[in-house]
């Protein structure tokens, strides 16, 4: 609970918005009620090589092209919010589960969480932006933290454009950990059992698993064919059954197939069927945040807008 009376805690931002390799998105996000709703939405695409994701290159390579893309998509959206919630790739960053056995003193946590992730970052020590959260409890009484290591000026430039649009990014979040927050946002902030959320873009996909409501794996790869995701949730599948005590997943929900054509996302969600022998759906934020045109929004429009009502959501709900 905050020390300052409500009046003076800043709002959290109701515009998400996604920097991709192939799109810019804009999302205003309003209240019916108690109700979160998708009150608007843009979506521009980006020509060809102006956002390559990378952990250790540069990201943006055609910075007004970008800004002028994100510039069109607000107008399109109407909204006059200057503060923002921004997501970027998730192969922008590293991402991590460190394991503690015993946990340290809060005076000693953050230092030793950066050394550790220092030691495996592929650039400068100085140069490392790192953020850190608990994440689940260990049986034996120790607990996991999720860390995440970008290099600074990599996430600066994605900030930057957002400034050349007119907006202020206060906050900086990675693509798949908002779709997990749209997913938790709907089920009431915990999933039934285990949920695997398959995350595929043009230059990446990620795979993460969430447990009640801590995630317990995450792995973002490079993949060239659908035959490499098959085989990636394959190879996920044995790690959850032979390293986290898993069985079948309660739930697999599959994002950002659809962006490759209709036929090519229903292959793969049958290719994932037949591997994990469970039923592969769509990830739809509409029961946390339905849309208030009530525009029957096909898989590949849903996809496109779910990152940016998960950073959002992520400040209603939390």
């Amino acid at each position: 609970m905050s020390v300052l009376p409500s009046f003076f805690a800043s709002p959290p931002p109701a515009v998400g918005v996604e920097l991709a390799s192939d799109r810019v998105t804009a999302v205003s996000i309003g209240r019916q009620g108690s109700t979160n709703t998708v009150a608007g939405y843009a979506v521009e695409g980006l020509p060809p090589g102006a956002l390559t994701p990378a952990l250790n290159a540069i990201n943006i390579h055609n910075e007004s092209a970008v800004i002028s893309a994100l510039s069109t998509a607000l107008d399109k959206l109407g909204s006059r919010q200057r503060r923002v919630a921004l997501v970027i790739p998730d192969s922008a960053a590293k991402v991590s589960l460190l394991r503690f056995e015993k946990v340290p003193s809060q005076a000693d946590l953050d230092q030793l969480i950066r050394w550790q992730m220092r030691k495996a970052a592929p650039f400068k020590p100085e140069d490392a932006e790192i953020s850190w959260v608990p994440a689940g409890a260990l049986p034996q009484g120790g607990q996991e933290f999720l860390v995440t290591l970008a290099r600074r000026d990599i996430v600066e430039s994605y900030q930057h454009v957002c400034t050349g649009a007119g907006l202020e990014a206060g906050i900086v979040d990675l693509a798949s950990l908002n779709l997990i927050n749209a997913v938790l946002a709907g089920s009431g902030g915990e999933a039934s059992g285990d949920l695997l959320v398959v995350h595929v873009t043009p230059d990446y996909a990620t795979l993460a698993i969430v447990r009640g409501k801590d995630l317990i794996f995450f792995r973002t790869r490079q993949l060239e064919t659908y035959t490499d995701l098959t085989d990636l949730v394959h190879q996920t599948a044995m790690y959850h059954e032979d390293r986290l005590g898993g069985g079948h997943f309660t739930r697999v929900l599959l994002s950002g197939a659809a962006a490759r054509g209709a036929e090519t996302g229903e292959l793969a969600r049958r290719g994932l069927e037949e591997r994990l022998g469970v039923r592969v759906e769509a990830l739809d934020f509409r029961t946390a945040a339905p849309m208030v045109d009530r525009i029957s929004a096909g898989t590949e429009l849903l996809d496109a807008l779910a990152p940016a009502v998960g950073v959002v959501l992520r400040e209603r709900v939390a």
